[in-house]
């Protein structure tokens, strides 16, 4: 393979990597439980974070375990479904035609 074909191939890459993270830029998952609400999104960062009164109560009241608890459990519940929304969109993606020379592009 020569310079120029190394070349075209590396732009090529770099336009299905935009591609693809644009894609997963758009990809946010919301998950509530005990008035605790985390949307993440598909970069992974935190969107936002809620709380209602009633988590609030708990915290207010000295339950700080189980608060903290719930908040992880929330988060982490969040955090699974973006990453497999993640995987879907990448692995669709690279079958449709992404990288080559990766398995299962075109």
């Amino acid at each position: 393979m020569g310079f120029l074909d190394q070349m075209k191939q590396t732009m090529q890459a770099r336009k299905e990597a935009k591609r693809i993270q644009a894609e997963i830029d758009k990809i946010s998952y919301t998950h509530q439980n005990g008035g605790i609400t985390v949307t993440v999104k598909g970069d992974f960062s935190i969107g936002q974070i809620k709380f209602t009164d009633e988590a609030l109560t708990e915290l207010r009241a000295g339950k700080t375990e189980r608060f903290e608890t719930l908040l992880k459990t929330v988060i982490n519940v969040a955090v699974s479904n973006v990453r497999t929304q993640t995987q879907q969109v990448m692995q669709r993606m690279i079958k449709e035609g992404g990288f080559p020379g990766l398995p299962g592009a075109h």
